[in-house]
């Protein structure tokens, strides 16, 4: 049985799902950015408690189909800009239709009716928020973060970062506070 699980988007939530259905006897055959299956199907009871135990660390279970295929678009898009191996040279469109093996001009029709932006403008705020992320540690100059994040240029990924931020990539690693959004928050 798959239950689907909003608002999971890191190992670390992850691992607080399977921490908490093993706390209710739950017994998973695999955990993954949101989504859990279980080898039985699950009680009233133990959904609501475990619907309980989850929103403690901002997790929902999901119910609503609509919902459910959303957020598994919004898992994909992190994946795409999160996986060092999936983000490097692929078309986004492509993966994410191929992972949910729908259409993608209906997965993108779907999505911008339910969240009210388009998926290429999610992606893009995503590859921003990483960029600062890559920014804010310092590890990379922003040639390498523009490779590792899939743009043509420096140029490219400059004038997006200023597009959504305000300012620019060497304007923000001089600023001393972190302005990075939660991934849950975009």
């Amino acid at each position: 049985m798959k239950l689907y699980i909003k608002n999971m988007v890191s190992l670390c939530c992850k691992r607080v799902v399977e921490s908490e259905m093993k706390t209710l006897g739950l017994y998973y055959v695999s955990v993954n950015l949101g989504e859990a299956e279980i080898k039985e199907d699950i009680t009233d009871s133990q959904r609501e408690h475990l619907r309980i135990a989850l929103k403690r660390f901002g997790l929902e279970l999901m119910e609503d189909k609509k919902t459910i295929l959303v957020e598994r678009i919004k898992n994909a898009v992190v994946e795409i800009v999160y996986t060092p191996e999936t983000s490097h040279k692929i078309n986004s469109s492509a993966y994410i239709a191929g992972k949910l093996h729908y259409h993608y001009t209906y997965l993108s029709s779907l999505f911008s009716e339910v969240m009210g932006t388009t998926i290429e403008q999610f992606l893009i705020v995503n590859k921003i928020e990483r960029a600062k992320e890559l920014i804010f540690y310092d590890e990379f100059n922003l040639t390498e973060i523009s490779y590792i994040l899939n743009y043509s240029s420096v140029a490219h990924l400059s004038n997006q970062f200023k597009k959504v931020t305000g300012v620019a990539p060497s304007k923000f690693k001089k600023q001393k506070e972190n302005n990075r959004l939660e991934l849950d928050r975009i």
